[in-house]
């Protein structure tokens, strides 16, 4: 893996975890690098703690090495935490991130003012960071509008965040039944 952000994008159980960790295996093969994964999900319910404990168990047997941090809500500042040249950040996933603003268990919605200013940080956190980030998000705007307005809002917030960070990623990934699509590739950063 060179030194390059990426955007890994699917459906539901596509394999866009799976490629990313991957990805990580791969840098980590080589001697003096470390790795990240900054997981954004939230336990609501007893299902979703289930899930989210599977992945944590499937993530270590996978990658031993994978350090994880649960930021929920701060990822910009963890993105700009963690970013090292030797270091890769792993953002498992956007989608979680914006549902936990946009969505969010307890509390109101980010309103639009606080949710661009959610947005901007992240791409500029994205942007300074100084080692390779990868960003694992759904593609979910394929379909039809959804018939509510927070869903149509989040939808359309979701659309802006993956183009926002598509923009600052050399390379970016469709995951469609596990295999992967190269729908951009560019030089490394």
């Amino acid at each position: 893996m060179t030194q390059a952000h990426e955007l890994i994008l699917g459906g539901q159980r596509s394999g866009k975890s799976r490629c990313a960790e991957a990805r990580a295996r791969a840098w980590l093969d080589v001697p003096g690098r470390s790795a990240v994964l900054l997981a954004t999900a939230l336990a609501g319910d007893d299902e979703m703690r289930e899930r989210i404990q599977r992945h944590r168990e499937d993530r270590v047997r996978r990658v031993p090495e994978l350090m994880t941090d649960e930021v929920p809500v701060e990822l910009a500042r963890a993105v700009a935490f963690h970013a090292a040249p030797s270091r890769l950040v792993v953002v498992d996933c956007l989608t979680l991130w914006l549902t936990n603003l946009l969505m969010p268990m307890s509390g109101a919605p980010s309103a639009a003012d606080a949710m661009d200013a959610a947005r901007h940080a992240l791409l500029g956190a994205l942007q300074r960071a100084i080692g390779p980030v990868l960003l694992v998000s759904n593609e979910i705007g394929m379909g039809v509008a959804p018939m509510s307005a927070p869903a149509r809002r989040f939808v359309d917030e979701l659309g802006r965040l993956h183009q926002g960070v598509a923009a600052l990623c050399p390379h970016v990934t469709l995951m469609v039944a596990g295999i992967e699509v190269a729908v951009k590739r560019g030089g490394s950063e």
